[in-house]
């Protein structure tokens, strides 16, 4: 599935371009663990689901990756304790 989301290990992020508008995630990663720090979604982009969107981006991603998360930004782990279907990469 295409969520659209891509990864840029230069900015250490997840990135979703929606129509210009970039949402981000930003992560730092700890041997072979992404710690997801901060994500970031433009107030034009608010209330459209795309934080959810980028999200399932993410997770999809680092589960392909075969690499575990630590969800430490709020939004990411608020997001990833309502869809147990990612609780076998998630630690810490």
């Amino acid at each position: 599935m295409d969520t659209g989301v891509v990864d840029n290990p230069d900015q250490h992020r997840f990135e979703l371009d929606i129509d210009g508008e970039l949402a981000l995630a930003y992560y730092k990663l700890d041997g072979d663990r992404i710690v997801l720090t901060h994500t970031e979604v433009p107030q034009a982009l608010s209330g459209q689901g795309v934080g959810s969107r980028l999200a399932k981006g993410v997770f999809e991603q680092i589960r392909a990756s075969g690499r575990k998360v630590v969800p430490r930004c709020s939004f990411m782990a608020g997001w990833v304790s309502r869809h147990p279907e990612y609780d076998d990469i998630v630690v810490g």
